[in-house]
Order: structure tokens, then C-alpha cells, then sequence
């Protein structure tokens, strides 16, 4: 499908938020294309925090429209934009350290016996959660954890990032956000990570990425969206342009739509 033909999967047109005086959201545009990792990228204050906040239901906006799969949709929470197949991956992670990485998985949406027991007295079917657990895992290459019942607690940044990774990835089905994935990892860990997502939208699920690690976002997005006062200024591709080209863009160094090799034209999605 050539990309003029293409639908955006999650789309935004004209987001405004405003806090009192501060303006966090100037008629914010975004496009996230299928089977791409799309990087979203811009300073702090820059609004990027409030942009996906409204695209993933945490913050409802003052005007302006957001679509998914070409459909207006109006979040009023996130569990509404979680029901519509729209997970977030924040960086606090949001897990339980003191349940499992079974129940981790499944927090929220247990799975019940789907016979009188889980009819009647709500008796959790805790072997389907592990099965479907380990599933998962092994399916994006994290079954170097060994014991699934584990707590969470007794596993490294890295790993406990995975968990939260795979728990979007068992859940979204259309978009998954991860919101500085890396910020607390090591070197190490982060490769994991980067490699987690790359194999997320290698499974064809399109991936928003929010980080302030210019190395990782030029390694594995396709695109990279530039935010500055509370606006989109520019697309580009870390084919066309470079880390330079981007912080500079990202400050108001450079003009957008330009980059070191002149390049004029805005990045494009990918076919």
C-alpha cells in the first residue's frame, strides 16, 4: 500500500490543553502509521508529556480531535483507551512488586474458571494466567526469566520492564506507547528493551516511543516527531537527518524541514 493510500492508526488533529495560563498543547497534531516505531521527542515543558497523556486517555483535551483506525474516539479515562486496544507503558512501570509476573500480566483483567467456579465464587484460574503468561514471554524472547510465579521484586530493572512490555503486548491491540523505557537501565538492559520493541512492532504492532536518549531513538524509529511549544514542528527520519539535526530542530536552532545534507522535504512514513 503506497503511504498516500494509508490510514494512520492513531491520529490527532488540533489538540489544545490549557492549565490556567500555561498552554500545554497548541494545536498539536500527530500521526502514527502502521507497522512503524514513531519517536516522540522534545524538550522538557515541550508538551510532548500532555500529548500522550491525551492520546492514551490519562488527560481529556479542551479542543481538537483524536481517531483510531480512521474512527473519532473520546477518552474520558485510561481504562476507555486501554478497552480500545491502546496500552501505555509508563515509566514508573506501574507493576505490583509483590505479586507475580503471572498476576502482574493479568492485573486488572484476571481470568476467571469459566465453569461454576469463576461463576459463582469468582475462583481465579490461575494455571490459564501462567500458561498464557509463559506464551507470551517465550513468544518475545523474556523466558530467561525462569520461574513465572516469581515476585516481581526479585527481578532486575531490565526484566521488570519486560514484564510491563509484555503485559502491552498481550493486551494492545492496535497501539503500544512506552514512555522512556530505558531512563532507569543500564546499558545492558536497555539493549534488551530496544530489541523488545523492536520485536513488538516486528509482530506488527506500531510503537510510540517517548524518550530524551537520542542514540536509542535514531536506532530503532522509523520516524521521529519533533515537539516544541506545544506543537508538532517537524517529522523526520533518522535516515535523512541526524542527532544534531534533530536537537537542533527541538530547540529552534534550525528551521524545521531542513537538516545538515539540505534536505528540505518532511520525512515520510514507511510504505
Amino acid at each position: 500500500m503506497s503511504e498516500s493510500n494509508q490510514v494512520p492508526v492513531l491520529q490527532a488533529r488540533g489538540l489544545v490543553k490549557r492549565y490556567g495560563r500555561v498552554t500545554a498543547l497548541d494545536g498539536a497534531d500527530f500521526d502514527l502509521m502502521p507497522g512503524e516505531i514513531l519517536a516522540v521527542i522534545g524538550d522538557n515543558g515541550a508538551g510532548k508529556s500532555s500529548l500522550i497523556k491525551a492520546l492514551s486517555g490519562a488527560l481529556i483535551p479542551d479542543a481538537g480531535e483524536i481517531t483510531l483506525d480512521g474512527k473519532r474516539v473520546n477518552f474520558n479515562n485510561p481504562m476507555q483507551a486501554r478497552e480500545a486496544g491502546i496500552e501505555t507503558v509508563y515509566q514508573n512501570l506501574a507493576v505490583a512488586p509483590a505479586l507475580n509476573i503471572a498476576d502482574n500480566l493479568f492485573l486488572g483483567r484476571e481470568i476467571r474458571h469459566n465453569d461454576w467456579r469463576g461463576k459463582w465464587f469468582r475462583m481465579l484460574d490461575k494455571k490459564a494466567m501462567r500458561d498464557k503468561a509463559k506464551e507470551k514471554l517465550t513468544e518475545l524472547g523474556l523466558m530467561t526469566i525462569q520461574d513465572i510465579t516469581q515476585a516481581v521484586e526479585t527481578l532486575s530493572g531490565g526484566q521488570r520492564q519486560g514484564v510491563a512490555v509484555a503485559r502491552s503486548a498481550l493486551f494492545g491491540s492496535k497501539v503500544v506507547i512506552m514512555d522512556e523505557p530505558t531512563a532507569a537501565l543500564g546499558v545492558k538492559e536497555s539493549r534488551k528493551v530496544l530489541d523488545l520493541i523492536l520485536e513488538v512492532r516486528n509482530r506488527g504492532m506500531p510503537v510510540v516511543l517517548i524518550s530524551h536518549n537520542m542514540p536509542h531513538v535514531f536506532e530503532v524509529a522509523d520516524r521521529v516527531h519533533i515537539h516544541r511549544l506545544g506543537q508538532r514542528v517537524d517529522i523526520i527520519s533518522p535516515s535523512t537527518h541526524t542527532m544534531s539535526d534533530a536537537v537542533a530542530i527541538m530547540t529552534g536552532a534550525m528551521e524545521p524541514g531542513t537538516s545538515e545534507s539540505g534536505t528540505s522535504e518532511q520525512a515520510k512514513a514507511p510504505a
